[in-house]
């Protein structure tokens, strides 16, 4: 297994050298230069076994050896025994034929857990073989962070600076970072937004000479691991509801649009998916380019679901690259036009995408509508994320046949404003996490200037 650039011109690396490298030399993102194939004999055999099994098995084609069975099962089996609940990612039924996937039960109580309990142990396994330490940089809109310190903080090769942006992610978000008091964490509040973090993340790695070559690793979900370690819960999910002998269908709330590519990646291998529902808030792109025709940005809005207030939406590079039939040229030209320019997709990729995608846009006022709806429909509390799914799987959901999973992707404590504003009370934190309103902080707040950031990581690094 191969792993190539979106763009073209980088060179093919192995899984170790994706792992450890994460943005491609020439800006794009690698994918597989092949996608592994399962049967339909091997997806059924998948039902009733434990997440973990189901996850070395998805995932084992993708490592190809480069890490023995043992070890890596080893290492799956670790990652998933840090989650509250047996099943990982369990299925809660909200009607008929639609259910919730709880992506929030690891130690962040957020679906990035899924991905960075394992790509920590992942990274530390790759740099403890080659002697090497490594420098983390990475962006968070709200949940990245937290869950990539949590995968992270016991690495003994690993020093992890975050970046995000003050004042605008939720204060149990900013807790759940800052509260890490670790010496080989750094929490940088940036005064911009987003994007603003995001841009100088992908900057440090264009450019890593400020680091005098110690080795700079993502964890955003521009490394090809975490899209890899969220197949697995597509696949888990629907061979519980009877996959492969029926076929499903997924809404995902959606920002930078991994977790959906994992999805699609899944489709890719074998599982049989109807179709995919994208959700969005306020910040629509994916839903202007897929409705409209509209690839282009728009002002940032801040919104009751903040971990999805994202206008350059990173992996949705990776599902451009295989509706333009590999064409990294291609997809290159689109991209450079977007950054100057109102930009649309040609006609022939954008009909390969409506074939297996549909999306909705929700706002604030409508996610307030769904939680309280939701909980008189079904008892359960949303977080305002997973609402924007819930009334995008009701809005376009196709065949009411076909089971309709959404993913529930954050415990709605995290999110208590948007909560309380829909007139809840709020909702408890688990018990591991209580007390995380009381415990002391750290962080640095700095202006959203490379040369601060980078001249920050570069003088604090170990």
């Amino acid at each position: 297994m191969r792993y190539i650039s979106t763009r073209g011109q980088a060179p093919a690396l192995s899984f170790e050298e994706v792992v450890l490298t994460g943005m491609a030399s020439d800006g794009g993102l690698y994918v597989p230069e092949t996608v592994p194939q399962f049967s339909a004999d091997e997806l059924a055999d998948m039902a009733g076994l434990s997440y973990a099994e189901i996850a070395f098995r998805v995932m084992k084609p993708f490592v190809n050896g480069e890490i023995d069975d043992e070890t890596f099962r080893a290492l799956v089996t670790d990652a998933y025994a840090t989650f509250s609940h047996d099943a990982v990612v369990p299925l809660n039924q909200l009607d008929a034929n639609h259910f919730l996937l709880e992506l929030f039960h690891g130690p962040t109580l957020a679906f990035k857990d899924v991905a960075l309990q394992l790509l920590g142990r992942l990274l530390d396994h790759f740099l403890s073989k080659r002697g090497e330490r490594a420098v983390i940089m990475g962006a968070t809109s709200g949940d990245t962070g937290s869950a990539a310190i949590e995968g992270c903080r016991h690495c003994d090769n690993l020093d992890i600076f975050i970046l995000h942006p003050h004042n605008r992610v939720s204060e149990v978000q900013r807790r759940q970072m800052t509260s890490v008091l670790a010496d080989n964490v750094f929490n940088i509040a940036i005064e911009g937004n987003f994007d603003d973090a995001q841009a100088m993340v992908k900057a440090s790695f264009a450019d890593q000479s400020f680091l005098g070559g110690t080795r700079l690793v993502a964890v955003n979900s521009i490394n090809w691991a975490r899209i890899m370690a969220q197949i697995v819960y597509y696949v888990a999910s629907a061979v519980a509801l009877g996959a492969p002998r029926r076929s499903v269908s997924f809404c995902v709330p959606s920002a930078n649009f991994g977790n959906v590519f994992a999805g699609y990646m899944a489709y890719r291998m074998g599982l049989p998916v109807e179709r995919f529902v994208i959700a969005t808030n306020a910040n629509d792109i994916l839903h202007r380019t897929l409705a409209d025709n509209d690839f282009s940005k728009t002002e940032l809005k801040a919104t009751l679901a903040p971990s999805m207030d994202i206008v350059v939406s990173s992996n949705f590079e990776r599902l451009l690259f295989e509706a333009y039939e590999r064409d990294g040229a291609a997809v290159a030209a689109l991209l450079e036009r977007f950054q100057s320019e109102p930009s649309a997709l040609a006609d022939a990729p954008l009909s390969r995408l409506r074939e297996k995608f549909s999306s909705h846009s929700v706002d604030d006022a409508t996610i307030l509508e769904v939680i309280r709806e939701a909980h008189q429909r079904t008892h359960e509390i949303l977080d305002p994320h997973t609402a924007t799914g819930y009334r995008a799987a009701e809005r376009v959901r196709g065949d009411a046949a076909v089971p309709m999973i959404t993913l529930a992707t954050a415990h709605p404590a995290k999110f208590a404003e948007a909560v309380v504003k829909a007139g809840f009370p709020g909702v408890p934190l688990p018990p591991h996490m209580d007390d995380l309103l009381e415990r002391e902080e750290r962080y640095t707040v700095l202006p959203a200037e490379l040369a601060a950031v980078q001249r920050f990581v570069a003088e604090n690094r170990r």
